[in-house]
């Protein structure tokens, strides 16, 4: 068996990359509103919202945020950035925010379909030229796009064809809107504990 000499500088970037993720796997318990660059300590991404959905017990509005992410140079390319949206991550906010939905990367001013969904996300890119920012490029505005769309409507369809059940619903604690919650309320008191 041959031995590997690992870098300290690699064990530690491994720990805290796999603390991240162990981090990320609760959408709903953590939430990243920034990330600073190791180096310079510059703002490499920045998010307007984090979760205004349930302030105080109760439904207070949309939870929409806007996210800057710098690229190029110092920072990603472009294209790590947008790889992710590949893949039509399951997140809430479909159907009145209360069902689970695969993320689509949409043109910008995408309308929503038929059953409010699914989530949508728009990326609009600004180069900056002699300090004031160029006119914008729409990043899913491509051909490639729309294969990746049609994943995503495919998916769309699997998972609301659950319909109120199991996966495709939100747990009550990420309910967008108190209905379900209060009429469930209701209800409990109609149930008795046997056995």
């Amino acid at each position: 068996m041959k031995e590997v000499n690992i870098a300290p500088s690699l064990i530690l970037t491994w720990v805290i990359s796999y603390g991240c993720l162990r981090a990320a796997r609760d959408n709903q318990r953590f939430v990243v509103e920034s990330i600073h660059s190791r180096n310079s300590g510059e703002i490499a991404v920045v998010v307007s919202t984090t979760r205004l959905h349930n302030i105080a017990g109760k439904y207070t509005g949309k939870d929409d945020p806007v996210m800057l992410v710098r690229v190029q140079g110092a920072f990603p390319a472009t294209g790590e950035v947008l790889s992710p949206f590949n893949i039509g991550h399951l997140v809430a906010g479909f159907m009145r925010g209360s069902h689970t939905g695969p993320l689509m990367p949409v043109k910008r001013n995408s309308s929503i379909s038929y059953f409010d969904g699914p989530p949508v996300v728009s990326c609009l890119a600004f180069c900056v030229h002699n300090g004031t920012f160029t006119e914008p490029a729409d990043a899913f505005d491509h051909p490639y796009w729309d294969h990746i769309r049609d994943k995503v409507a495919r998916k769309a369809t699997d998972i609301r064809e659950q319909g109120f059940s199991g996966a495709a619903m939100l747990p009550y604690s990420e309910l967008e809107y108190g209905g379900i919650v209060e009429k469930m309320e209701k209800l409990d008191t109609q149930f008795k504990v046997t056995g």
